[in-house]
């Protein structure tokens, strides 16, 4: 028993010490040269959208992508619903419709995301699934406007991600919605 616990201590103790002469890895750059990086790349970004001369050769494609992803995220309209209800109500169909119009069409290279989410009342786990029921729901009507099925994702983050947080009827109703983000 003694050997067993003597073996068991000493193996510990090489395993713990192992990687103690060990200097860990450190990142060439200087600080004053990351920085310079940054301003540089900021500066680009401000020449860019200010001057439109600036050739498409200046700007990297991640960042051109980046900046098309916002502009068509502009476009995508979030579509609200009912307390408790996961049905497109009749005044949002107008912006489902223009929304997959945007998905087909200027944004036909992205990924949709749509985020599902809900007001405060009832329990996390049932307000994760109407989150994910809603999403659902606009998926369904996206595809059958001809949105590519492969090309749609779905997360519900229930009460988690709240648009306002006041304590009021109005308040909990901008929170009961299903937000359109594009990924790449």
């Amino acid at each position: 028993m003694k050997k067993i616990v003597f073996s068991s201590v000493l193996m510990a103790m090489l395993v713990f010490s192992g990687c103690a002469d060990k200097k860990p890895a450190v990142d060439e750059k200087t600080t004053q040269e990351v920085v310079a990086q940054e301003v540089e790349a900021v500066k680009t970004e401000t020449v860019s959208a200010q001057d439109s001369s600036v050739s498409e050769s200046d700007i990297s494609k991640s960042d051109l992508n980046e900046i098309s992803m916002a502009n068509l995220e502009r476009d995508l309209s979030t579509v609200y619903f009912d307390f408790d209800k996961f049905v497109i109500r009749a005044d949002m169909q107008n912006k489902v419709a223009n929304s997959a119009s945007v998905a087909k069409g200027a944004a036909n290279t992205f990924t949709v995301k749509l985020e599902g989410n809900c007001d405060e009342w009832g329990s996390d786990e049932y307000n994760f699934a109407l989150g994910l029921k809603r999403a659902s729901t606009v998926k369904k009507a996206l595809i059958a406007e001809g949105v590519n099925e492969t090309r749609i994702t779905m997360v519900s983050y229930g009460e988690s991600n709240p648009a306002c947080s006041d304590k009021n009827q109005d308040c909990w109703a901008e929170n009961r919605r299903v937000d359109f983000k594009l990924l790449p």
